[in-house]
């Protein structure tokens, strides 16, 4: 019996459909992925004139001023702008913790870890958002958009940030990011920071794919032009303007003295603040900036260093108010129960790498082409009163996000292509 031979064209046509559909796939994951083309551009939900409106009856977070010897109320509404690479993955994890602990109302990013960033924050962008729905807890990355965020959080929310030293800021972001910004990859010594600090007007467009990274990345991330003339009056409106709508301006450099200004802030107890650092990077091959490069970075981002020279003062006013001798009972108290949870939690007692970390389930994000973000692992014999802090305090961001409810499907399958290529 004679086979009768396929039809080229119905293999072609099935060819061209599977084509399409992979295509308008790709195209589908791009938008999703891949941050618009102009990031600088602030719009506003079409709903707002409907502001979070509370259910009635539904309890309200106390609003008076804090302090243990003043019987407050924790407070439980909270917005969070989580700024780029100043330890602000271990903030998250506290009001992770937080929240899940009191069973609070978090706005989730909707199918990835941040909301659309570097785009401006919308209403829209929240995770099963509607019109006159209120939150507790707002804390996922954005490029911020007070009014929209507002509009999610009952009047009274406590606003907090971190920022850190520029300089440090810079070098940090231009190792984690560095990878994904195509202006660093003309640079051909090994030491690429030093080099594109040595004429950094030479290499670097505002205009370029994700170049927001690479300078003021501060002043970005709280919604403002990074490419202001330092000089401009606009630039000191804008600080004072951030001091107005925060409550606390913490410092990375004093994670603990912040903390302890929080947790006053907060009425919080001190189980609430204890913590493991997260997200923190290896330690890079090329040396730390010292000395002239530090000097040459402080003066690529003036914008920032203005900002932090400014809630600098304002921080160590808080501190001279709060009391010197009581920050530093305090801070040795907040310290010592982190010592003690350390002892209780992480086999080995230390974070290790990427490599080392047993458990899927603790690995955390790495950046494109490199496992330079340590973790750690659980000890196995816990005791059943701290168990489920120990595990708590060790989850890294996306995977506590899923198990929060948040909906990652674009994180994950950007995992899932990164894993099968191997970047």
């Amino acid at each position: 019996m004679t086979l009768l031979p396929k039809k080229p064209c119905k293999s072609k046509a099935k060819g061209l459909l599977l084509g399409a559909l992979f295509t308008s796939f790709l195209l589908l994951l791009y938008s999703y992925v891949v941050p618009p083309l102009y990031p600088h551009m602030a719009f506003t939900t079409s709903e707002a004139a409907a502001p979070c409106s509370p259910v009635p009856n539904e309890p309200v977070a106390a609003t008076p001023a804090n302090g243990s010897a003043g019987g407050c109320q924790p407070r439980r509404d909270i917005v969070f702008m989580k700024t780029h690479k100043t330890a602000s993955s271990t903030l998250l994890n506290i009001l992770f913790r937080f929240g899940q602990k009191h069973e609070l109302k978090f706005a989730f990013p909707n199918g990835r870890n941040d909301f659309h960033y570097p785009s401006y924050f919308a209403r829209s962008l929240v995770q099963d958002y509607r019109p006159g729905a209120c939150f507790n807890i707002i804390c996922n990355h954005m490029r911020f958009h007070y009014e929209e965020v507002r509009g999610l959080v009952r009047p009274g929310a406590t606003f907090i940030t971190v920022i850190r030293d520029p300089a440090r800021l810079f070098e940090s972001s231009f190792h984690y990011f560095g990878s994904v910004v195509p202006l660093t990859w003309k640079l051909s010594s090994r030491d690429k920071l030093a080099e594109f600090l040595q004429d950094p007007d030479r290499y670097y467009d505002p205009s370029s794919y994700n170049a927001h990274y690479l300078r003021n990345l501060l002043f970005f991330d709280l919604g403002y032009d990074s490419s202001l003339d330092p000089a401009s009056p606009r630039v000191q409106e804008h600080i004072l303007e951030v001091e107005r709508r925060f409550h606390l301006v913490l410092l990375q450099e004093y994670f603990d003295e912040s903390l302890v200004l929080l947790r006053e802030l907060l009425c919080w107890d001190l189980e609430d603040v204890l913590y493991f650092k997260l997200n923190a990077r290896r330690d890079s091959p090329v040396p730390r900036l010292s000395g002239e490069l530090y000097r040459r970075a402080t003066a690529w981002n003036l914008l920032d260093v203005r900002l932090y020279r400014h809630f600098n003062a304002s921080f160590w006013r808080k501190v001279e108010a709060f009391g010197r001798e009581r920050m530093a009972r305090e801070v040795a108290e907040l310290r010592q129960a982190n010592e003690h949870m350390r002892r209780i939690c992480i086999d080995g007692g230390q974070a290790v790498g990427a490599e080392a970390i047993q458990d899927s389930a603790m690995q955390p994000w790495q950046p494109l082409g490199i496992k330079s973000i340590l973790g750690y692992n659980l000890k196995k014999s816990i005791g059943p009163q701290h168990e489920q802090l120990c595990r708590r305090m060790l989850t890294p961001e996306i995977q506590y996000l899923s198990d929060l409810g948040a909906n990652l499907w674009v994180t994950k399958l950007w995992k899932f292509l990164r894993d099968f290529l191997r970047w």
